[in-house]
């Protein structure tokens, strides 16, 4: 199916540019969420006559964007998980969680401009990009962590996925305190019961 996009559309093309894409892609997503037009002559007229309006709109929002992204571009923010002393997470990290995160932090983003390039399962400081306008793309750090003093940890460049080596002193077994009358049980002798 032809369309004229409304919006620059990463590995498609830009603003008002007609492509060919697959017809399932178009109905579910780019048409729903009026990101393209399908290619007829009347929606090309149509588009010629809404053109300039709509590259304000897209250069409004991309001005906006770029002054959030200053204050955002290479901000880190703390998730709290549960995980494993190898520091597997117990489950992972979403893209609905980062941008709860974010959100919580002072800026407001939707799950779907976070984009993560692997499911984040483990315990560390990772690198996240956040698409806050289709040509405005910032990056922040996830720090991952059990506990915020874990997290002040890493972010120092600790390694707390390490099982440290810790000595632990066995106390010498009395048996005379094991029991509360002091006696104890004699040896069982073949054929007793005890």
């Amino acid at each position: 199916m032809q369309v004229i996009l409304l919006q620059r559309i990463g590995k498609l093309g830009q603003m008002g540019d007609v492509v060919t894409v697959k017809d399932g892609f178009a109905r579910n997503y780019l048409l729903p969420q009026r990101k393209a037009l399908r290619a007829t002559e009347d929606n090309k007229k149509v588009f010629d006559g809404q053109r300039a309006q709509l590259e304000a709109n897209n250069l409004a929002q991309k001005k906006e964007a770029e002054a959030v992204a200053t204050q955002l571009d290479g901000k880190t923010f703390i998730a709290i998980r549960s995980a494993g002393d190898t520091g597997q997470l117990y489950g992972s990290v979403s893209t609905r969680d980062i941008s709860d995160v974010i959100t919580a932090g002072g800026f407001t983003i939707d799950r779907r401009q976070v984009i993560l390039d692997k499911p984040i399962k483990s315990l560390g400081v990772e690198d996240i990009r956040v698409a806050l306008h289709p040509e405005v793309i910032v990056k922040v750090k996830l720090n991952v962590a059990r506990s915020a003093d874990e997290a002040e940890r890493q972010s120092r460049g600790e390694d707390v996925t390490m099982i440290k080596d810790e000595k632990i002193e066995l106390e010498t077994f009395n048996p005379d305190e094991a029991f509360e009358d002091g006696a104890r049980p004699g040896p069982v002798e073949a054929g007793e019961e005890g």
